[in-house]
């Protein structure tokens, strides 16, 4: 990322932290940078920013900030992927694993932009395509399908489980009857996926974890693929409906019969690195990481 021309900023949908917002707006007044924001974020600024569309605010903004918790940061970095813009994750939510920065440290990690004391990391996405006729109709990824943490298909409250066949390859791998069964990127690894008993892996690297969640089934291990393994999950005939979530979001259902395919996207996303914290630590913090008793 060379010198700034401009600046994007995504808030979180109902909080907004004054102090956050002012250090951020008085640091780009400072450096002249011209500030964009989505249509219905603007007028919460309080500033003269200049409203653009969702799929523009990437490509107009040389830098992305978004201010909140993990789910701002995903909502922020799914705009970006249109321009490949960096993110600058500033966290004010509960957990906030994925940003960079707590709110306190905002302003050294701007001081830090302002010196190009940062790096640039890229992040892995994945999407789907629900049968082959949706995958050959557009090959590029749908806003709605890209997911930089997941894609989980989730039983829904009232009907039956999950049973899911995993198909790797074009070869039948296991048969999952579970509440949900997760595909996770690396980055999403230390969200549901982990929730669900999946391994902590590192963000750099590329592949999908699938990962059942509360498996009713005697095998209940997560799986682990390369980025260039081809993956479908195969909703069975004993399946009820289950929901479609991409990074938390319900898209769509699915039902017996239904066939979903997964791609990933390599360095679809990028995110500021200021050097200041490791993702081992951050893991270690976030996930209240220790050891056993034994070890000590």
């Amino acid at each position: 990322m060379g010198l700034l021309r401009s600046v994007g900023v995504v808030l979180h949908p109902t909080r907004m932290n004054v102090e956050a917002v002012s250090t951020l707006l008085a640091w780009a007044d400072r450096a002249a940078l011209p500030v964009y924001g989505l249509p219905d974020e603007v007028g919460r600024l309080d500033c003269a920013a200049q409203p653009v569309a969702p799929e523009q605010l990437a490509e107009m903004s040389s830098l992305l900030v978004s201010l909140g918790g993990d789910g701002t940061m995903l909502r922020t970095m799914r705009l970006s992927h249109r321009g490949l813009t960096p993110v600058l994750g500033v966290n004010f939510g509960r957990l906030g694993f994925l940003a960079e920065v707590d709110l306190p440290d905002l302003p050294q990690a701007l001081e830090a932009i302002d010196h190009h004391d940062f790096t640039v990391e890229a992040r892995t996405a994945v999407t789907f395509a629900c049968g082959a006729v949706e995958a050959a109709e557009d090959e590029h990824a749908h806003d709605d399908q890209l997911a930089f943490n997941d894609v989980a298909l989730v039983r829904n409250p009232g009907h039956g489980s999950a049973v899911v066949e995993v198909v790797v390859e074009g070869e039948s791998f296991v048969r999952y009857a579970a509440d949900a069964v997760i595909v996770a990127t690396p980055t999403g690894s230390t969200a549901y996926a982990f929730s669900a008993g999946g391994p902590v892996v590192s963000p750099r690297v590329e592949g999908l974890l699938v990962v059942p969640a509360a498996a009713h089934s005697a095998f209940n291990r997560a799986l682990m693929l390369s980025s260039a393994e081809q993956l479908l999950l195969r909703v069975l005939p004993t399946s009820g409906e289950l929901a479609v979530e991409v990074d938390g979001n319900v898209v769509r259902t699915v039902g017996p019969g239904d066939e979903l395919s997964f791609r990933v996207h390599s360095a679809a996303g990028k995110v500021v690195r200021l050097g200041r914290t490791t993702f081992y630590d951050r893991a270690r913090r976030k996930l209240q990481v220790t050891g056993s008793a034994e070890a000590f």
